[in-house]
């Protein structure tokens, strides 16, 4: 049995290959009458879309998605979902199958190739079938209409990372994101991140990233305090992203490091009263306690490795399990983490989605 669907209440499933004719996402759960079309859901699939600088993959696929079902023209004449499900599709335009013949014989190296095999017997070798990159795009679509759920939060990601280098909080600037290619908040790092991916893709290599995501408008008491864990389910979601390795809520690992005291999130009455939310002087659990939102931004850190499709020669072994070399054809991201910023941001839509919806089930 293989698992291709993901949430509770609010669920979706992943459908499609990289080198098929097309992918797509069927959403199941979300609520009727929320306003939506093509156009809703397109933007968010543009971020994410390959070809738009050197820095990415060159495939050029435009990423027009398709609604097929679940959606009716309401008598406002606005199309409204129906509460039933609501199927999108995105076909596949620039496929090159060609450039993968070698794979079909011998497994690449930090690919899913030998465990698809071990796991299958079977495997569409062709951009790695499901496991390639190209199924985020499904995610994206479906975390567009998570977002109709939730119009009191806003989500927000960028890159914090590439290869080592790290951006300076202290020049942080969130318009500063829409302004370069790599998704960075600050300017002075993303010109030194043009060298580094640029050096990488050259030199046939590539390098990894951290994507830092936060969400403002989250209110206290989503989640579950056990099974059902705000916190657990997002480090799900964010760990079933292509080439995550990593994920960190609020401060992490670096809580390990810290006293009760430095760790600790102190609270102040709320300055309109006693039943106003407190105040919180601190945020080192990334918005999320016992399992439970708190009222704060929920955050986390999303490590993505480098790109394992590199023309640097690799140790591999053929199918029949005889020594042999490879490097990857085609056309690969040098820095597969830069379009993993608007995946990072559908995954934490779909997690609070299904999460307001579970509250709203149990609480009213």
């Amino acid at each position: 049995m293989s698992v291709n669907s993901f949430g509770r209440l609010f669920r979706f499933t992943t459908w499609g290959e990289s080198h098929g004719p097309a992918i797509g996402a069927v959403v199941d759960g979300c609520p009727p009458g929320l306003a939506i079309d093509e156009a809703v859901i397109q933007p968010f699939l543009d971020a994410r879309r390959p070809g738009q600088s050197r820095y990415t993959t060159q495939r050029q696929e435009p990423d027009q998605v398709r609604i097929l079902s679940g959606v009716f023209e309401a008598p406002d004449g606005v199309r409204r979902t129906t509460g039933t499900p609501i199927s999108l599709m995105i076909d596949n335009v620039d496929q090159r199958s060609k450039d993968y013949s070698e794979v079909a014989v011998a497994y690449r190296p930090g690919h899913a190739d030998y465990a698809y095999d071990a796991k299958y017997g079977f495997r569409d070798y062709r951009g790695g079938g499901r496991s390639s990159a190209r199924e985020t795009a499904s995610r994206v679509a479906a975390g567009a209409v998570a977002r109709l759920v939730i119009p009191e939060v806003t989500i927000r990601a960028y890159v914090s990372e590439i290869g080592g280098d790290m951006i300076d909080p202290g020049k942080f600037d969130e318009a500063e994101i829409a302004n370069n290619p790599f998704f960075c908040p600050d300017a002075a790092a993303a010109l030194r991140w043009e060298k580094i991916v640029d050096d990488a893709r050259k030199s046939g290599s590539s390098v990894g990233a951290v994507v830092e995501c936060y969400a403002t408008g989250v209110p206290a008491g989503w989640g579950a305090p056990l099974y059902g864990k705000l916190d657990a389910d997002l480090a799900a979601a964010m760990m079933g992203i292509n080439a995550v390795k990593g994920i960190e809520i609020g401060d992490g690992f670096a809580a390990a490091r810290l006293s009760g005291e430095q760790n600790a999130d102190p609270m102040r009455p709320a300055a309109e009263g006693p039943d106003g939310a407190p105040q919180f002087l601190a945020n080192h659990a990334g918005g999320i306690a016992g399992g439970i939102s708190t009222g704060q931004p929920v955050t986390c850190r999303v490590a993505f490795k480098p790109t394992s499709s590199i023309l640097t020669p690799q140790q591999t072994i053929n199918r029949d399990g005889t020594a042999a070399e490879m490097f990857t054809k085609g056309r690969h991201d040098p820095c597969v983490g830069i379009r993993g910023v608007p995946v990072v941001e559908a995954m934490m839509a779909l997690i609070l989605a299904d999460h307001k919806l579970l509250h709203r089930g149990q609480c009213g």
